[in-house]
C-alpha cells in the first residue's frame, strides 16, 4: 500500500514539475478568416424581329365509320403537306404532332367516329406565314391550334451572347459606381454567376379572315448575371 502512495506521489511531482519547468507545449487552433464580398446583379437584353414561325393546324373528321373518317382525314393532310412542300416548306418542318380516332355516340350507342390529325409547321421564312396557312386553310384545315414566332436557335445563340456581355458591361458599371459611394475598394472578380436567358416565343391566336395578316412584330432576348468581387 505504502508502495502505491508512493508510486503515485512520484507520477504527481514529475507532472507537476514538467508544468512549472518544461517548454511550453503548443495548442492547436484553428484560425478562422473571413472573407468579405461584394456583389452586385446587372441586366442585358437584345431586341430582334423573329424570323421563324411554329404553327400548329390541323383536321377533324366526323364521319359513320372509322374507315371513312381516316381516308378523308389522310387525304386532306396529304394535300395539305405537298402544297406547302411546293411553297419552299422541307419535309423535315412537317411534322405529325397529333392523331386521334374517338367514337361518337348518339346516348349509349356509337353514332360515328371522329379522327383528328395535326401538322406542326416550322417556317423559316417567316414573311411566308400568312400564305401557309391561307394554302393549308384553302386545303381543307379546319382547326389552327396556335402560331409561335420566334428566332433561329442558330442566331439565338448569338444574339444570348451580346445580350450576356451588355448584363456583365451594366454590372461592372454599377459595381464601380456603387463601390465609389460606398468608400469600397473593390478586388478583383471571383466569382459569376448567370440567369438563364429566356426567350419565350410569342403566342399568337388564329381568327379565321378574308385573308390572313399576321406581323412578326419584335420579342426581347434577355439575361441577368451577377458578379462576386473581392473587397480590400
Amino acid at each position: 500500500m505504502n508502495s502505491w502512495w508512493s508510486k503515485l506521489v512520484v507520477v504527481f511531482v514529475a507532472v507537476w514539475l514538467l508544468l512549472r519547468f518544461g517548454p511550453s507545449i503548443p495548442v492547436s487552433s484553428v484560425v478562422s478568416q473571413k472573407q468579405d464580398f461584394f456583389t452586385v446583379s446587372g441586366e442585358g437584353k437584345v431586341t430582334v424581329v423573329p424570323d421563324t414561325a411554329i404553327v400548329d393546324l390541323g383536321i377533324t373528321i366526323n364521319r359513320p365509320t372509322v374507315k371513312a373518317a381516316q381516308s378523308e382525314a389522310n387525304s386532306v393532310i396529304n394535300a395539305i403537306s405537298q402544297e406547302l412542300k411546293n411553297l419552299g416548306i422541307k419535309d423535315k418542318d412537317i411534322k405529325t404532332s397529333n392523331y386521334s380516332v374517338y367514337p361518337q355516340y348518339d346516348q349509349t350507342r356509337i353514332s360515328g367516329y371522329q379522327v383528328s390529325t395535326n401538322l406542326t409547321i416550322t417556317v423559316r421564312e417567316i414573311d411566308k406565314i400568312n400564305q401557309v396557312i391561307d394554302t393549308a386553310t384553302a386545303k381543307g384545315a379546319n382547326t389552327i391550334g396556335g402560331i409561335q414566332l420566334t428566332v433561329d436557335a442558330d442566331k439565338k445563340k448569338l444574339l444570348l451572347q451580346n445580350a450576356r456581355e451588355l448584363a456583365v458591361k451594366d454590372a461592372k458599371t454599377k459595381a464601380e459606381n456603387l463601390a465609389k459611394a460606398a468608400g469600397i475598394v473593390l478586388g478583383k472578380i471571383v466569382n459569376i454567376q448567370e440567369s438563364a436567358g429566356d426567350t419565350r416565343p410569342l403566342p399568337m391566336m388564329y381568327a379565321k379572315a378574308e385573308d390572313t395578316q399576321i406581323q412578326p412584330g419584335s420579342t426581347d432576348i434577355s439575361t441577368s448575371v451577377t458578379l462576386f468581387y473581392e473587397t480590400r
